[in-house]
């Protein structure tokens, strides 16, 4: 409220004193002291003032006139202060009595003052007046307006609360006790506190104090649970269970501030007694506050916090709660023993639950009653008709009963913890909470640990909610449950199938040498993921490796290291932990080495050197040697006569793996053909009954065809091998892997014209043909590796029969159009080698093409009386229809012409493969186009410019070092730069120039012959020194 201007007359302000002083004797105030005193003093003023003295105020002197002003506007003042005390709500008064107080003792002195001045100004002749007025001055000027001390700490207790802090059930009890005495109301009576509240809300409903709105929140929220008539369910009585029977609790068993009955009563110095944790709580909010502690029912300003106990109701109350509980569990039991009842297992549940939390004492009446073992049955036999609510509460009251030793012991003999597992996969957070704590509990034994990890999925459940960061909670109850159980010596190889590696790794490492052999025969049999073998490997090689020296060590440890090697990325990890030469020295040197072991180290090396790596240039022995030294494929080669068969499939893998590899391959390959039987011990095996013994014999095989295809021819030949070969490849019983390589050994294989006939034939021809279209069918443009290397064996097939084309294959390759499917791999192919051996294949057609073109011959003259006229128009007649290549002419889709084919620029897009390989490959192909230099070579130039040959060859050359691929394009390039066209056309390219010189400084004789023709042809045209050859060009090609 804002307050009124002061009065500028002394009329004005003796008229705003008699309506204050009116409206202030009219009302009074029953329930604060301040306002009462404060009117009586008004009541006093106003006998003073109306004095006749004080009837003309005008007239009055300066100074009185003064003093009227100075009181009007204090009165006014203090008449709005009084009005807060009348017109406002109790709680609010309380909420502001200080400022309230504060304010009417300013506006009392300063009226005091006031008065002094008007005795001062009185004349002599008025003393009664003027010693009433003095007396009255001197009366406002020593009162005090204070709080009293139970409003004091009330609005203490009001301002913490302002503040939004937290506070107990006992010290919201405390806190309305005490609001009620300062009110003057009846603590039980809520109607009337509420009414205050609403009073209060009313009072801020236009207010912006923050403070003031939390204490109304909080007194409505104190209020709500205040009001709540506490049920039968705190007293833990159940009246469904046995209603005659039920004993109520006396009235002095409830605690006044929480309402309940009391667990351990006590005492105070003013003879009330409460819950020793209830009244503890208010005390601390007292000294908080600032306040002296006090009695809450009373208001008794306590001298002594002393807490004595109440034995004797303690006593009591114990036994009221004994023979209630035996009452509660009697009902439990009939419940559980009749049919399931969802309400009422829930109500036997809750029950359980509270007497075994709030009465431990009493955890062997429920044990004794059988309700441990009913409740276990009942999860066992009704956990999908109860539902995750009630599984919930059933494993929230066995938890709390597990704290009962003989109770863990049933529930464990009931099978609880398979249950429990059971419930981690519950719908309900709840369920699962409960079931992994009631884990964590008896995981504290180390017999339960051990029980927890035998059941089958338990661990992976528990490693999964560990890991699960959407539920910190049960994430960290779960990690609990896992820390105590990788004390358990036992459950070491569960926790490791589970994910958990730290307790196998650290008995790996420190543990004495049983424990260590004990964990590797652990890594050894156990199915790990990918991630859990490189993890192994690298904490752990170099501890298995070292375990290889210790005969007791070495079965576990070997199956350790061979299922880690499984991993090709631990091949690595594995070589640098020095694991080769111990597996050499076991599979080649260890005369008294068991079968076993030498099997696992042959898997393990078999494993390692499956792929390219470090294993190439590790040393193997203390001499140096490696892997591919020539000692090591002898005696490999030799352990094949005498090796077990599974010991014999790790060799060939072995020899395969070193035969593939990029660094060791040549050298292997050498040392197996140099042996003395080296080719012939691995032959056999291709008709090896089992099916790894003959894979890896059929790909050894193709790898050592690749590099000594001739010698492998004279191993293979006399045997048959050749028609075992063609069978591998038609017999629909062999896998797809003995096929590819078969096709490719075949290719690899140098045949003669006869034997492509005798042992292949026409037939095998069509087989072949319709194989790779279909194969390109089905793939639709994907290439996986097995795909590409089937691909690869029958383009090589097929380049058996490009070599010498009779009539009969030529009419084959016309009918499949064979030139058309070599061609279609070179767009699709996404193996080089597929490519390259596609670009061969056009190139032997195209030579052949060439062969079969009859030869050029020019037209005889005419003869005869016209011959004359019809030689002057010769020339002018259209020229028949020839191939610019060919110089003759060729069908529409020849299966024997690049151009017609349409296989030029499929040609030209891989001269920049990244393969050099390919690029060769498609160069000499290109080449046949510009064999022959007689009649029709320009035309042939010509179609090669129109098509971007020469300028994308020109553009590779340019980019190209030293080498068989810079010769061959230069080839092209010279013989194209016969012709007038291009020969000027391109004189004048720096960087062909630029590449050309270096060609002829430092390229091969050949570069160097071929690199001098092209830059004199460039050199006569471009005007530079130098005189050309006549004969350096065709005849065809002269200027006229």
């Amino acid at each position: 409220m804002t307050s009124p201007a002061p009065p500028s007359t002394a009329a004005a302000a003796a008229e705003s004193i008699h309506r204050s002083l009116a409206e202030l004797t009219s009302s009074s105030s029953d329930s604060f002291d301040n306002p009462r005193r404060f009117t009586a003093f008004v009541s006093r003023l106003r006998l003073l003032l109306n004095h006749n003295h004080f009837l003309n105020p005008d007239s009055l002197p300066p100074a009185l006139q003064t003093a009227l002003k100075g009181i009007a506007s204090d009165l006014s003042k203090a008449t709005e202060t009084v009005s807060v005390y009348l017109n406002r709500s109790k709680i609010f008064v309380l909420i502001n009595c200080k400022s309230l107080s504060s304010s009417l003792q300013q506006h009392s002195s300063a009226i005091a003052s006031w008065l002094a001045l008007i005795e001062s100004s009185l004349s002599d002749n008025l003393p009664e007046l003027r010693k009433k007025t003095s007396d009255l001055s001197r009366d406002m000027k020593q009162s005090h307006f204070t709080v009293t001390e139970n409003e004091e700490r009330v609005h203490r207790t009001l301002q913490k609360e302002g503040e939004g802090r937290q506070t107990s059930k006992a010290v919201q009890s405390a806190i309305i006790m005490d609001l009620a005495r300062c009110l003057g109301i009846d603590s039980d009576n809520h109607g009337e506190l509420n009414n205050q509240v609403k009073l209060l809300k009313t009072d801020l409903s236009n207010a912006n104090s923050v403070p003031a709105r939390r204490i109304l929140v909080s007194l409505e929220k104190i209020l709500d649970n205040w009001s709540i008539v506490p049920g039968m369910s705190t007293s833990n009585v159940d009246r469904d269970f046995e209603e005659e029977a039920h004993i109520l609790p006396f009235k002095n068993f409830l605690c006044p501030l929480t309402k309940e009955v009391m667990k351990e009563p006590v005492v105070l110095e003013s003879s009330q007694t409460y819950e020793r944790t209830a009244i503890k709580y208010w005390f601390e909010r007292c000294l908080e506050d600032g306040r002296e502690p006090t009695c809450p029912v009373t208001g008794q300003v306590l001298k002594s916090l002393e807490m004595k106990p109440n034995i004797g109701l303690a006593g009591a109350i114990e036994e009221w709660v004994n023979r209630n509980v035996e009452i509660q569990v009697k009902g439990a039991v009939e419940q559980l023993s009749k049919e399931v009842e969802v309400e009422g297992v829930e109500r036997v549940l809750d029950v359980v639950y509270k007497i075994s939390e709030e009465h431990p004492s009493n955890r062997f009446r429920v044990r004794n009653a059988g309700v441990v073992v009913m409740i276990v049955t009942l999860l066992r036999n009704c956990s999908k008709s109860i539902g995750t609510v009630l599984r919930g509460k059933a494993l929230a009251a066995l938890l709390s009963m597990a704290k009962d030793e003989e109770s863990k012991k049933i529930m464990l003999e009931e099978g609880i913890t398979r249950l429990a597992i059971h419930s981690l996969i519950g719908s309900s957070e709840k369920e699962r909470e409960y079931a992994v704590k009631l884990l964590l509990e008896f995981s504290s034994d180390e017999a339960c640990c051990t029980r927890i990890a035998s059941e089958k999925g338990a661990l992976v459940l528990l490693s999964s909610m560990a890991g699960n960061l959407e539920h910190p909670a049960l994430a960290n109850l779960a990690e609990g449950v896992l820390t105590q159980m990788e004390k358990v010596e036992g459950s070491v190889q569960h926790l490791a199938a589970a994910g958990r590696f730290e307790p196998l790794l650290s008995r790996l490492h420190e543990g004495p040498d049983d424990v260590k052999i004990e964990m590797a025969s652990i890594i050894g049999r156990m199915t790990l993921t990918n991630n859990s073998k490189e993890r192994i490997a690298r904490q752990c090689a170099q501890a298995l490796v070292e375990l290889l020296s210790k005969t007791e060590g070495r079965t576990p440890s070997l199956q350790a290291l061979n299922n880690l090697s499984g991993l090709d990325d631990n091949a690595t990890i594995l070589v640098d932990s020095a694991v080769l030469p111990a597996l050499i020295a076991i599979l080649l040197q260890d005369q008294g080495a068991s079968t076993e072991w030498k099997e696992l180290a042959a898997s393990t090396i078999a494993n390692i050197v499956s792929n390219p790596g470090h294993w190439e240039l590790a040393a193997i022995d203390k001499k140096g040697n490696s892997m591919q030294s020539e000692s090591v494929v002898f005696s490999l080669l030799g352990l094949l006569f005498v090796a077990s068969p599974q010991c014999q499939a790790s060799i060939l893998r072995i020899l395969y793996g070193m035969a593939s590899s990029p660094q060791a391959a040549e050298s292997v390959a050498t040392h197996i053909k140099n042996s003395a039987d080296g080719i012939k011990t691995i032959i056999p095996f291709l008709e090896y009954p089992e099916d790894e013994h003959r894979i890896y014999a059929f790909k050894l095989i193709r790898v050592l065809t690749e590099r000594f295809g001739h010698d492998l021819a004279l191993e293979l030949k006399p045997s048959d091998k050749l028609s075992l070969l063609k069978e591998k490849l038609l017999d629909d019983q062999s896998t797809d892997s003995e096929k590819s390589d078969a096709a490719c050994i075949l290719a690899n294989l140098p045949l003669s014209e006869d034997e492509v006939k005798t042992i292949l034939g026409a037939s095998f021809f069509q087989w072949t043909v319709m194989t790779l279209k279909k194969q390109q069918r089905i793939s639709n443009g994907r290439t996986s590796r097995r795909t590409s290397s089937m691909a690869e064996g029958l383009l090589g097939l097929l380049l058996h029969f490009t070599m010498s084309l009779d009539q009969e294959t030529i009419d084959v390759v016309m009918e499949y159009q064979l030139m058309t499917i070599f061609c279609e791999q070179l767009s699709f192919a996404a193996k080089p080698k597929v490519k390259e051996l596609a670009a061969v294949g056009l190139k032997n057609l195209s030579e052949a093409g060439r062969l079969l073109a009859p030869a050029d011959s020019e037209p005889l003259p005419p003869q005869g009386c016209c011959a004359s006229l019809m030689f002057l128009f010769r020339r002018a007649s259209p020229e028949p229809s020839t191939c610019p290549i060919h110089n003759a002419p060729c069908e529409n889709n020849s299966q024997l012409c690049l151009l017609n084919s349409n296989c030029i620029r499929p040609l030209v897009d891989i001269l920049h493969d990244e393969d050099m390989n390919v690029q060769i490959a498609a160069i000499e192909a290109l080449s046949t186009l510009v064999l022959d230099t007689s009649n029709g070579y320009k035309r042939a130039v010509d179609e090669l410019e129109k098509h971007d040959v020469i300028a994308s060859v020109i553009e590779l050359f340019t980019e190209l070092r030293p080498g068989l691929l810079q010769e061959r394009a230069l080839w092209i390039i010279e013989r194209a730069l016969r012709v007038d066209g291009p020969a000027h056309k391109y004189s004048l390219n720096q960087s062909l120039v630029r590449a050309l010189v270096e060609a002829f400084k430092h390229g091969n004789a050949n570069a160097k012959r071929h690199a001098q023709d092209a830059l004199t042809n460039l050199k006569q045209l471009s005007g530079v020194s130098g005189k050309a050859s006549s004969q350096s060009r065709p005849r065809s090609c002269r200027r006229r």
